[in-house]
């Protein structure tokens, strides 16, 4: 799987991140939400089968869920 536009990097710990990345596939375009890992310090990083796409109709509602999600880890702090 080649990497397409990325759009943001989450470190998870030294030798894992997931990333954010607009990727294409059989000519359709979509969200990609990935773990990967290095072995190297990060020189190279790889793909893992841990992961979620997001087709470009369903991100509003991914959107809406995200928004749900933060208002309730707001609550519960308060």
């Amino acid at each position: 799987m080649a990497d397409g536009k990325i759009l943001a990097s989450i470190p998870r710990s030294a030798t894992e991140e997931t990333r954010i990345s607009i990727n294409e596939y059989k000519g359709k375009s979509y969200l990609d939400l990935r773990v990967y890992y290095t072995t190297d310090d990060g020189a190279n990083w790889n793909p893992t089968k841990k992961g979620v796409t997001f087709a470009p109709d369903k991100l509003e509602e991914l959107k809406n869920v995200i928004e749900l999600a933060q208002k309730e880890f707001e609550t519960e702090e308060e």
